[in-house]
């Protein structure tokens, strides 16, 4: 195998995979990046590969390449592949991100490049609510019970965990949990993972049933694609306006909704949530923090940088003046994308 001593060399590679992907963005905000950092020969693409495809489509592959975005349904595939290279990459079982290491070998064969798995999901989530003034959290509930919804909890044990030690959660303590889902039965592994991370006060209830939660709660991660969750919307107006009949009515909500969708944005959950009086963010936000995360792995450009963290960086000016710029270059691509 040839022996590859530089990631910043030139002409390096990079792609999202997933079925289907046309509709990704990552292109959009990877290729501002590596323009933003000076890596004019770096590029970055989109590839239609589904979980038959994904072993040919490594095989095909050359020290050319840098690293890979996962979306659906590669998550959980490419576990064989590669070694979990942070702690919630290991802990979920669900990686997003790949950085080849073309010195070594894949677990899968020695005819492969060994394979650093990342989950920067978790680190979007957290990013996500720390840019937008998260300070104070007890109770939480998480909308859908898939992949994106394992990341979401972990994201709320990041945030317990930074609390005192670092400003951006500083009140941040979740010791109420509930998830709301379609399914409940689905995905039973996400409540051993809820009592391994510490959420003693965890449970699972259907869509219909996690409306009051949802009104009594300080942080909501909305994980359902498209428009799945405007019955939800519709049916947080009515029990509002049922509330407010009565005496003693919480006029407002005041929680903060993180709704992963993007596309159509804003989601009628989101309008109904601002209705009420909440805060709500958008899914571009967590797009943007997890590519930010993926572009400093892929790349090795800040070789401080860790996704199991997401507090702001700290002492070095030149630093923080790069990251400000790296993801300022990156929002005004989204933006304009979007």
């Amino acid at each position: 195998m040839t022996m590859v001593d530089d990631r910043r060399e030139q002409g390096r590679r990079a792609a999202v995979l997933g079925h289907p992907i046309a509709h990704s963005l990552s292109p959009v905000l990877h290729n501002a990046a590596y323009r933003a950092l000076g890596l004019d020969d770096w590029t970055y693409g989109r590839d239609d590969v589904d979980e038959n495809g994904l072993a040919g489509f490594l095989a095909s592959l050359d020290p050319q390449w840098a690293g890979l975005s996962l979306t659906m349904p590669l998550k959980k595939t490419i576990q064989p592949y590669g070694e979990p290279a942070s702690r919630w990459a290991k802990e979920l079982g669900v990686a997003n991100t790949v950085v080849f290491d073309w010195n070594g070998t894949s677990p899968a064969g020695s005819d492969l490049p060994a394979m650093k798995l990342y989950n920067t999901d978790v680190y979007g989530i957290a990013r996500a609510f720390a840019e937008h003034g998260l300070d104070h959290a007890e109770s939480a509930v998480i909308l859908g019970n898939g992949n994106t919804a394992t990341s979401a909890l972990a994201a709320f044990a990041m945030m317990n965990g930074m609390a005192g030690s670092d400003e951006s959660f500083a009140n941040v303590c979740i010791k109420r949990l509930t998830v709301g889902a379609r399914h409940p039965d689905r995905n039973p592994e996400l409540a051993a993972l809820a009592k391994r991370l510490g959420f003693d006060g965890f449970r699972v209830v259907t869509l219909d049933d996690v409306v009051d939660p949802l009104l009594e709660a300080d942080v909501v991660v909305s994980t359902i694609p498209g428009t799945g969750a405007d019955s939800v919307a519709d049916s947080l107006v009515v029990r509002q306006l049922d509330r407010l009949a009565g005496e003693n009515a919480n006029v407002e909500i005041s929680g903060t909704l993180l709704d992963v969708v993007y596309d159509p944005r804003p989601t009628r959950l989101m309008k109904a949530w601002e209705r009420l009086g909440g805060r709500a963010i958008g899914g571009q936000w967590m797009l943007l923090y997890q590519a930010v995360a993926q572009v400093e792995l892929m790349t090795g450009d800040d070789p401080d940088f860790d996704c199991d963290r997401c507090g702001k960086v700290d002492g070095d000016v030149a630093r923080t003046a790069r990251q400000a710029a790296l993801e300022a270059a990156m929002t005004t691509a989204l933006e304009e994308a979007l």
